[in-house]
């Protein structure tokens, strides 16, 4: 009994969680899971290739694109091991050091997917707003700066997460609701008081996700002045279906993460089975529809990947 109970609340290790009560059908669950994740990698890895092969894409909508697909592959394959872990092979065992890497990696990645958003919306805005100084405005060397200014952002405030994990015994059942590691899932173990951990958590939601979509919804009201100014009914629709992509791609991402964040900080009595849904839905939304809608949406790429596939 006593090497049962050690295993069961060993203090080095956290237990991750699938689909509570479907575990006879885990293999099956798994199917699902592997589509996803081929078409994911699959399709972020041809925009990229599209993109770089081809000169006439080396503009800053599709550079703003490939470095979405960057991010989009880095959230797949840091959630691939554990969640195929526990469908394929019931492997649900993960130590301190491995989940606190993981979860500091599916935090950055989603803080640098949200600064994505965030310039495509700029560039949405400039092209729109301002399309005779698009091009000196959005220049190759400013994306990368401004990109490396968003990368040292997640870096300098995800850094701390492990850190303050580090520090605390973990001594209850060790197991998280999700099949991969979360902050606000893993300080919920802990035999101490959380507050600075809560107090910093929602800090760094706020002066991230939460700004980045304040300013993506500022950034749209002043396109649809702008659209709205357009005599053309015509001009005004071509405008606006420039946008549909990017919207889909904001709303893919911020509504299921907002919606996982309230619940795990303010309904705390919620279905488990919501929260693991959402948060399948946060972290393999994006990398599944992004490259599917930009594709639809955009006929210069669409022919590129077409004429990928015929070389094939």
């Amino acid at each position: 009994m006593s090497a049962v109970n050690e295993t069961k609340f060993n203090p080095a290790v956290f237990f991750l969680t699938g689909i509570p009560g479907k575990e006879d059908v885990h293999l099956w669950i798994s199917i699902p899971f592997c589509l996803v994740y081929v078409t994911s990698i699959v399709g972020n890895s041809l925009i990229l290739f599209a993109i770089k092969t081809d000169p006439s894409l080396h503009e800053p909508m599709y550079i703003l694109l490939s470095m979405l697909a960057v991010t989009d592959l880095g959230l797949s394959i840091t959630t691939i091991p554990t969640i195929l872990g526990i469908y394929l092979f019931n492997s649900r065992e993960i130590s301190h050091n491995a989940c606190f890497t993981q979860m500091f990696f599916i935090h950055f990645l989603a803080k640098i997917e949200s600064a994505m958003l965030l310039m495509m919306a700029f560039d949405r805005f400039i092209a729109i707003c301002n399309p005779l100084r698009y091009a000196s405005i959005l220049t190759l060397p400013r994306l990368a700066k401004m990109g490396s200014v968003f990368v040292l952002r997640g870096v300098a405030i995800e850094l701390p997460f492990p850190l303050l994990l580090k520090r605390f015994q973990y001594c209850r059942a060790n197991v998280l609701s999700h099949s991969y590691c979360l902050h606000q899932d893993i300080m919920k173990l802990a035999c101490a008081d959380i507050t600075v951990n809560n107090i910093y958590g929602l800090f760094v939601t706020v002066i991230t996700l939460w700004l980045d979509s304040m300013l993506i919804f500022l950034s749209y009201v002043m396109i649809l002045k702008a659209v709205l100014g357009i005599a053309s009914h015509i001009e005004c629709l071509r405008a606006l279906n420039t946008c549909v992509s990017h919207l889909c791609a904001v709303l893919v991402f911020y509504m299921p993460g907002f919606s996982l964040t309230v619940i795990h900080r303010f309904w705390k009595s919620s279905s488990p089975l919501l929260q693991i849904l959402l948060g399948y839905i946060y972290l393999l939304g994006p990398p599944l529809i992004n490259p599917v809608v930009y594709s639809v949406k955009s006929k210069h790429l669409r022919a590129r990947i077409i004429r990928v596939f015929c070389q094939m």
